[in-house]
């Protein structure tokens, strides 16, 4: 039987589609080739043996087509970037939330043959990460008023009595409020997977990625992972834009552990039906990361701290992994003193087009920068 990999030519999706092809597994892959993600066309990254399916996950012949001797699903296919779904709503909408919808009812149709589906979620379906009050305990508070943000006070507060919150671990029980189309979108993937796993009886699993980084991460996308945008800034001789105070928590996790995952959420027998943190566990600061990723890439740059903000975007967010220690095994193995070394030595040897004055003027002139 064969694998499909929807965004197979994609960051997350070829190192996978590497992995699976190392084990021995036939792989077709599924991608629309997306300029932001791929603005040469075909990476010299996809592996040759996997076979690639070009189309986009909307045109239901195309997926029936890809479905064709398949046995089991990985759904990475979609576009990303919180910044990018707020600018182009439609599109996020209908590449994520409407091309899910496509798959899964083909894959229904085949629900006999295909025995689970593994769906890559995001940490964005969260919104804001939980928070500890001192009076309250634990708490999920609403994202931050604009009010809040033009007076430059960052922190959340507890919504019962006003007292700054401490940013604590987020677990996959608590409710989700995404704070971007694309957060809205990604929350769509998960649960309609889930959702028609469980009343079609298919295997689904949902995978919430934290923020991902290494190499093969697109690089003239504005909106991409933000190692990614750090990186891109530095090797054109900018200094890493960090917006508000730089103190924002973020949770770093290596590409290769996110692939570990992926392969353990495929065979896990209490997988199905769940929704599980892809992370570290560790918390790292913005302007942090930036200054780490400069020195990785031996530049002196510091990182730009401008006091700016973006709406849409979140304070702290890092994860609570103890279910995919329970249901999958998983434990994030590469640290990012380990990490990006690695990602700046790839960084060296790439040539791009670096767009995020382009795209950070785009928002200012919509009122999502302030």
């Amino acid at each position: 039987m064969t694998v499909l990999v929807t965004g197979g030519a994609g960051f997350i999706g070829s190192h996978l589609v590497d992995s699976l092809l190392a084990g021995g597994e036939r792989v077709r892959v599924f991608d629309n080739l997306d300029p932001l993600a791929h603005p040469g066309g075909l990476p010299e990254h996809l592996h040759p043996e996997a076979e690639l399916v070009r189309a986009d996950l909307g045109d239901a012949d195309a997926v029936d087509a890809a479905l064709e001797d398949v046995d089991r699903v990985f759904h990475l296919g979609g576009v990303v970037g919180n910044g990018e779904s707020m600018v182009n709503v439609r599109r996020a909408v209908d590449a994520n939330s409407g091309g899910t919808a496509t798959l899964l009812e083909r894959v229904i149709a085949r629900r006999d043959r295909i025995r689970r589906v593994v769906v890559a979620s995001s940490m964005v379906v969260y919104g804001e990460g939980s928070y500890e009050c001192p009076e309250h305990g634990e708490i999920a508070p609403p994202p931050r008023s604009r009010e809040q943000l033009e007076a430059r006070e960052w922190e959340m507060r507890c919504p019962a009595c006003g007292r700054e919150a401490a940013p604590a671990p987020t677990r996959e029980d608590r409710a989700l409020a995404p704070t971007s189309v694309y957060g809205i979108t990604k929350r769509d993937q998960e649960e309609l997977s889930l959702a028609l796993g469980a009343a079609y009886g298919f295997e689904a699993v949902a995978l919430r990625y934290l923020n991902t980084y290494g190499p093969r991460q697109a690089l003239g996308n504005p909106y991409t992972g933000v190692a990614a945008i750090f990186g891109a800034r530095l090797l054109s001789g900018r200094r890493p834009r960090v917006f508000e105070d730089g103190a924002q928590l973020r949770d770093l996790v290596h590409v290769s552990d996110v692939v570990r995952a992926t392969l353990a959420a495929m065979d896990a027998p209490r997988a199905p039906g769940h929704a599980v943190n892809v992370a570290t566990g560790r918390r790292t600061g913005i302007a942090e990361l930036a200054g780490a990723l400069a020195g990785a890439v031996g530049s002196e740059l510091a990182p730009e701290i401008t006091g700016e903000f973006r709406l849409g975007d979140i304070r702290h967010c890092f994860a609570d992994t103890t279910r995919a220690r329970e249901l999958l095994g998983f434990e994030a193995a590469v640290t990012l003193e380990q990490g990006l070394p690695e990602l700046a030595a790839w960084l060296e040897g790439q040539t791009f087009a670096e767009r995020g004055d382009e795209a950070l003027a785009d928002l200012r002139s919509r009122g999502l920068v302030g």
